[in-house]
């Protein structure tokens, strides 16, 4: 029985000591990528790493007050994000091209074309300025509860902000402002079969202020509030939530909704998937999309890798530590029994000397 609780702290320890270096660091030990959903986490990938998600997703449009005039296409994803300088900084490259197969059904004879453009070409900074897991807490050995019990301190999120550009190299992009259907747009009746196409803005301003809160060990919960296309014609707000949940350490799940507000394009999506940690440096993942409206209606089947470049230097592995303590304190008592051992062997011999005749 000794022994069994003694193997049971002793995974208490060690549990904690990981999930104590993942908070005080933004390095961890194995991949922590911001697919598949679209939202991005507060914390960075850490200094020295390297990290590339990519993704292909198969999407379809149809919108209700077209005719049904629909949008068949392919997304291609990719992200590079760059931890340098300190922990707390992120450089991110984060662009999305989508070519696809756009039928108007509005005209006598139904026509079709192919179209290809950036939804998405961006460059930033991310900076974690709050990190309410900063401070290490110490294992209690004696207590299940204190160690996995609910802490007010997990109500607090991990908060960072996004700050960069987007830049699209397209005087004339079918997907201007995130309108697939931006070729028959008319605000008010949607009636003009030939609208001139909106000149999207070369270049324009986006930040995402990123909240990610702990809970329950197995649960994190992530909150984007972004703004895109400021400096533009038409700014775009969006929401994103996002609740993952890791079954074991190779699982995960997660469910969110992202929200878009703008006067151009404005919808509600939500998406659920999984993720599979391939190695400690590799992941993949799927995912499925669908919105709760018909101008126009979504749906999306996504699939994708995450790839890093460990180049991180600084960083050193709990286990290890607490391993180094271990034999640290093993030859601490190794050493002082030795002395023990010499200075009663001395005693022994001052004892064992006749004392001297007068």
């Amino acid at each position: 029985m000794h022994i069994m609780l003694s193997t049971y702290y002793k995974l208490i320890t060690l549990t904690t000591l990981f999930f104590s270096s993942f908070c005080v660091s933004q390095y961890t030990d194995q991949i922590n990528s911001n697919r598949p959903g679209y939202s991005i986490g507060a914390f960075s990938v850490g200094k020295g790493v390297v990290q590339f998600e990519t993704g292909i997703e198969l999407r379809r449009y149809e919108h209700y007050s077209f005719n049904k005039s629909t949008s068949k296409g392919t997304v291609g994803f990719l992200s590079i994000r760059w931890g340098f300088l300190k922990e707390q900084l992120e450089l991110t490259f984060d662009g999305i091209f989508m070519s696809d197969k756009f039928t108007n059904n509005l005209l006598e004879v139904p026509g079709a074309e192919k179209r290809s453009g950036f939804l998405k070409n961006f460059l930033g900074v991310k900076y974690l300025f709050f990190n309410p897991y900063k401070r290490v807490v110490e294992p209690n050995n004696y207590s299940w509860k204190a160690n996995h019990g609910f802490k007010l301190r997990n109500l607090l999120p991990a908060i960072s902000i996004t700050l960069g550009a987007n830049y699209d190299p397209s005087a004339e992009n079918p997907y201007a402002y995130g309108d697939i259907f931006s070729p028959l747009y008319d605000p008010l009746f949607y009636n003009n079969l030939y609208n001139v196409l909106p000149i999207p803005a070369p270049l324009t301003l986006s930040g995402t202020l990123a909240t990610q809160s702990h809970l329950l060990e197995t649960w994190v919960l992530v909150t984007n509030f972004s703004m895109n296309g400021y400096l533009s014609d038409f700014p775009q707000k969006s929401f994103i939530i996002t609740l993952t949940h890791t079954f074991n350490p190779f699982w995960s799940v997660y469910i969110e909704n992202h929200k878009i507000m703008s006067e151009r394009y404005s919808d509600n999506i939500y998406r659920a998937g999984a993720a599979y940690l391939f190695t400690d440096n590799i992941q993949l993942e799927g995912s499925l999309a669908a919105n709760s409206k018909t101008t126009p209606d979504f749906f999306s089947l996504n699939g994708g890798i995450s790839y890093r470049l460990d180049f991180h230097k600084d960083y050193k592995n709990p286990f290890k530590i607490a391993k180094k303590k271990e034999k640290k304190k093993l030859k601490d008592e190794k050493k002082a029994a030795r002395k023990d051992r010499k200075e009663n062997k001395k005693r022994d011999k001052r004892a064992k000397k006749k004392p001297k005749k007068n």
